[in-house]
């Protein structure tokens, strides 16, 4: 069984802090579109963010802190929800998004499984990969927790490099203005203005 993690812990310094997963995208938040598309596809699901944990409550699911002391990243996240994945029964994997993406497509965690092995598995589009975006195997979690402790470097893919990770390459989105990538991630003020209006052009 596959378990999900939404990484939603980011400082979202370039739309002046805050949690950018609970901005508003056609009158709901964007971490609730994320989870309308990412929940059916996994056995259980839970939000990655530290602070607060009621800030999420009307979600009603479980909220995961990193385990690792200071800001260290979405490598930080995922360790923490393969932590928690861990102590799952049968689950073997688990599918990462992160909460800012709400145009995910609703078969990402069954072509992320569909070359399921024993590496790590990143979604790509337009010839770029996204490497918050994978499928992890729970085998992942020590040698991740090395990486984070050994490293000055925390980038994800610097790890995923390390680790031999495979992709798997996802079509653009057509929409009436044009191609959408379904990896569209919400970083800056226009980023959000734009998100909102491909809300409102494209299917829920």
């Amino acid at each position: 069984m596959i378990a999900g993690v939404i990484l939603a812990g980011g400082r979202s310094s370039r739309l002046g802090g805050g949690d950018k997963s609970l901005l508003t995208i056609a009158g709901e938040p964007m971490l609730g579109r994320v989870i309308d598309r990412f929940a059916p596809q996994v056995a259980s699901l839970a939000i990655n963010a530290n602070g607060d944990a009621m800030r999420f409550a009307a979600f009603r699911l479980p909220v995961l802190a990193d385990t690792i002391t200071g800001y260290a990243g979405p490598l930080a996240g995922i360790l923490a929800g393969l932590d928690w994945a861990a102590t799952l029964a049968g689950v073997t994997h688990l599918a990462t998004v992160a909460g800012d993406t709400p145009f995910l497509p609703r078969d990402l965690v069954e072509r992320l499984a569909a070359g399921r092995s024993a590496r790590i598995v990143i979604a790509a589009s337009g010839g770029r990969e996204h490497p918050v975006v994978g499928l992890w195997p729970l085998a992942t979690r020590l040698p991740l927790a090395e990486f984070l402790a050994d490293n000055a470097t925390r980038r994800v893919t610097a790890f995923t490099q390390a680790m031999g990770a495979g992709h798997v390459e996802f079509d653009l989105l057509q929409g009436p203005s044009g191609a959408v990538d379904p990896f569209y991630n919400v970083n800056t003020p226009d980023d959000l203005a734009t998100a909102r209006t491909l809300a409102k052009e494209m299917a829920p």
